[in-house]
């Protein structure tokens, strides 16, 4: 048998063999980096509730922020990544086969001008239609002039956002992960440095510039990083110029973005009705769903990271190890997203009180938000699951309209539950239809895969989810009991969480989920890390 042929020199991480200890390495990357991210996310909001309280001027700010949170959705996370990151996987696989010229250079080349182009233009129109856009999103609002300029300011992250979430795709298709996970750290220092530095001249208008510079903080922090790798196959690499490029599929890109803004829409529909309601709405709404995100995000941090690893094995032709990393990470994500959402249920009122009840932000406040707070996290496991399997869809490079008939009938669960229950449940009904809207959207995906997607065992799933599940609700039943024993917030925090805990993975484990061991080990490894990185 003939020796298998030696990568090129210049090859590199994106063509050695996967193992455990790079997943392990590139998890623990993402993970600390994600959580600096989320921990300087709740310094920016909690700066938001004390410099500014729950009134008007944030309601008209988070209006703004639409913009942002629709522009990390359609191109950071959800919907840019999963046409491009196919795209160059299928690329470097090529280069990996010794095709002619460089097809990762050829399809930068190729696609960039022409992104960076549509990007301008959409946050241009946004901008000159900054006022349309505001009274559509929030019809309600007394005074939507301060929302106008927050919305010009912000309306610039169309642009940086869409060159951060390309050089992204990029970076984690050639399994970089260092840079890509660090943007929401820099994101998040530019708006809470531009809050400090210029709110006594610009007010709450000082965060929507905030949002503005840090998404160039974004691109800065990764094009170095790209740049070295665009560099690395050599200038006899381009020797025969395009050949052997494949352009990034204009369907597939149409339905992932489709995707990605139906489900973004949620937002719109939850603040418009919400500007309906007494001036706060808004805001409680919104720091109730920025504390109880956290678990869903940390969940999704090794989706993260085999996302690329999916892809890479469909371009491949290996489906079999496709559908083992996708169960896997099924019952894992479910595993730490269910914990999460127990903590989150049981120590709604702590977790409020202690992060945001300070300055203009009251005790009012703070029970309006953990109200809403235990409601909305009642859709995290929905929201993980559909991150998760939207990803099986797309990881094939191929255009599926299903994932978009999906979300939009979950939207139209949110939206027909929001308008029935608005008016007796007021902001807590819009955070129950949210919650019922993307359970819905899961379900849905779930019963799809199959043909249309990586072919993993539903049944076997679903029997898997059932486990942590029954765990989650008594262990979210005892934290909440414990928790209210203490009238400090700290020890009522404390002692709740670790109930939670120890219930949760008791329970787990005499049910016999299968995503425990593995989340044991995760969480276990991690820890002994970041305790060496420190303590050496």
């Amino acid at each position: 048998m003939p020796p298998a042929p030696a990568p090129p020199e210049s090859a590199g991480p994106e063509h050695e063999p996967l193992t455990r200890g790079f997943l392990a390495r590139a998890t623990l990357v993402t993970a600390a980096l994600s959580v600096a991210g989320a921990v300087l996310g709740l310094v920016r909001d909690q700066s938001l509730a004390r410099l500014f309280g729950a009134g008007e001027d944030t309601d008209a700010f988070l209006v703004a922020w639409t913009v942002p949170e629709f522009a990390a959705t359609l191109l950071i996370e959800d919907g840019l990544a999963f046409a491009l990151i196919p795209a160059f996987s299928g690329a470097l696989a090529r280069r990996a086969q010794g095709a002619p010229g460089d097809p990762v250079r050829s399809l930068v080349a190729g696609i960039l001008p022409r992104l960076a182009l549509a990007f301008a233009a959409v946050g241009a129109l946004l901008a000159v239609c900054a006022r349309q856009v505001v009274e559509v999103l929030a019809p309600g609002l007394p005074d939507p002039g301060l929302a106008v300029d927050c919305t010009r300011l912000t309306a610039t992250c169309v642009l940086s956002f869409g060159l951060a979430g390309f050089c992204s795709a990029a970076l984690r298709a050639h399994r970089r992960f260092l840079a890509p996970a660090a943007i929401y750290v820099a994101y998040n220092v530019g708006i809470v440095t531009a809050m400090f530095t210029l709110r006594g001249h610009w007010g709450v208008r000082s965060a929507a510039f905030g949002v503005a510079a840090g998404g160039v903080l974004m691109v800065a922090v990764q094009l170095p990083s790209l740049v070295r790798q665009l560099r690395r196959k050599g200038a006899e690499g381009m020797a025969a110029g395009g050949a052997g490029t494949r352009p990034v599929n204009v369907s597939l890109l149409a339905t992932v973005l489709l995707f990605a803004l139906c489900r973004q829409s949620q937002v719109l529909i939850e603040r418009f009705l919400a500007s309906h309601l007494p001036s706060g709405a808004i805001s409680h709404l919104n720091y109730a769903q920025k504390i109880a995100q956290i678990p869903m995000t940390l969940s999704m941090m090794l989706c993260t990271v085999t996302f690329p690893v999916v892809a890479r094995a469909l371009a491949d032709g290996d489906t079999e190890r496709a559908r083992g990393r996708v169960e896997r990470d099924l019952a894992l994500a479910s595993c730490l997203v269910l914990l999460g959402t127990a903590a989150v249920v049981a120590c709604a009122p702590q977790l409020v009180e202690l992060l945001f009840q300070r300055g203009e932000f009251t005790a009012r406040d703070t029970a309006a938000t953990a109200g809403v707070m235990r409601v909305y996290a009642l859709g995290l496991l929905g929201q993980t699951l559909t991150g998760v399997l939207v990803r099986s869809y797309f990881s094939a490079g191929r255009a599926t309209w299903y994932p978009v008939g999906a979300m939009t009938v979950g939207i139209i669960v949110t939206s027909w539950i929001g308008a029935w229950t608005i008016g007796p449940w007021g902001v807590t009904g819009v955070a129950a239809a949210n919650a019922a809207g993307i359970t819905v959207t899961a379900g849905l995906l779930l019963a799809g895969m199959g043909p249309r997607s990586v072919p993993v065992r539903v049944r076997g799933v679903l029997r898997e989810l059932s486990r942590p599940l029954r765990a989650a609700a008594v262990a979210g039943l005892a934290g909440a009991f414990v928790a209210g024993r203490f009238t400090a917030p700290l020890a009522g925090l404390a002692a709740g969480t670790a109930t939670v805990t120890v219930v949760f993975v008791l329970l787990g484990l005499a049910l016999g989920a299968h995503g425990f061991a593995p989340a044991l080990r995760f969480v276990r490894t991690r820890t002994r890390r970041l305790a060496h990185a420190v303590l050496r």
